[in-house]
């Protein structure tokens, strides 16, 4: 029997660590793939932003790729395999749908949410470690961490009754992050940078905005701007470096003017 495109793909992943295969691969270890399985997500998230239906395409099956790989090095190990990973996945997702494959009812997509959030709370109380906090994976990107971290405690009370004592301790933050700035103390300076990072989280989570989308659309609207900024000077005659902060900032206020004005 033919093999399917997955089974064609799981061979080529065993094929690419065995002795006659890939040396780069054969090489990888679990914490050498990190960088590559957190750049194909956000390349993944980036298509499905901005991409053609090929884009989406593709980095789907870049990650999957990677996810492969990892399940790969821990069949090598005798840890699980893809097909571990797949039951467990599947019955994750029976589980946590009991108003599809069980007697529970579920009128709406919040309904739904507020299962899955019952659901998750029980399943955590069973792997449950020296403290409430303690399954939060120590490996997450910190933007992501300090997400989950926020949600988690104020779910159970412990959370800013509005908006308004957010934007106080924002600006309490603030404030310290100054003292620390004008007293030339790196460690403190580092961790004040901390603490108003993650109360900007907070911000975010009272306002529904993603911090990790806000930033990123932050960046790419910078790098646009910068964009505009150097072919006037180039345009102009000059480079980056012959420019002054003067020019420069003229053409970054004039990029920003131009922006406005097309929305």
């Amino acid at each position: 029997m033919e093999k399917t495109g997955f089974e064609r793909l799981i061979w080529l992943m065993e094929h690419l660590r065995s002795p006659g295969g890939c040396p780069w691969d054969r090489e990888q270890t679990l914490n050498s793939l990190i960088p590559y399985i957190l750049e194909e997500a956000y390349e993944l998230c980036h298509a499905m932003e901005e991409g053609s239906k090929e884009d989406i395409k593709e980095e789907c099956g870049d990650l999957l790729f990677q996810v492969l790989f990892v399940s790969q090095i821990a069949r090598e190990e005798g840890w699980f395999t893809i097909e571990d990973v797949l039951k467990d996945s599947f019955d994750k997702m029976v589980r946590r749908h009991p108003h599809v494959f069980g007697d529970k009812r579920a009128e709406s997509a919040h309904d739904v949410l507020k299962q899955w959030a019952d659901i998750k709370e029980e399943e955590r109380e069973e792997k449950k470690g020296e403290g409430f906090l303690s399954d939060i994976e120590e490996g997450m990107p910190a933007l992501l961490k300090a997400q989950k971290v926020s949600r988690r405690v104020a779910k159970v009370g412990f959370d800013w009754k509005d908006m308004a004592g957010v934007l106080n301790k924002l600006e309490e933050e603030v404030e310290e992050l100054k003292e620390a700035v004008a007293a030339k103390e790196d460690h403190r300076i580092e961790e004040e940078l901390g603490d108003l990072m993650f109360t900007l989280v907070n911000v975010s989570r009272f306002s529904g905005v993603d911090p990790e989308w806000a930033l990123a659309r932050t960046v790419k609207k910078f790098i646009h701007r910068f964009h505009h900024l150097e072919k006037k000077l180039d345009r102009m005659g000059k480079s980056l470096e012959d420019a002054t902060l003067e020019e420069m900032e003229a053409l970054w206020q004039e990029a920003k003017r131009n922006a406005n004005s097309t929305d």
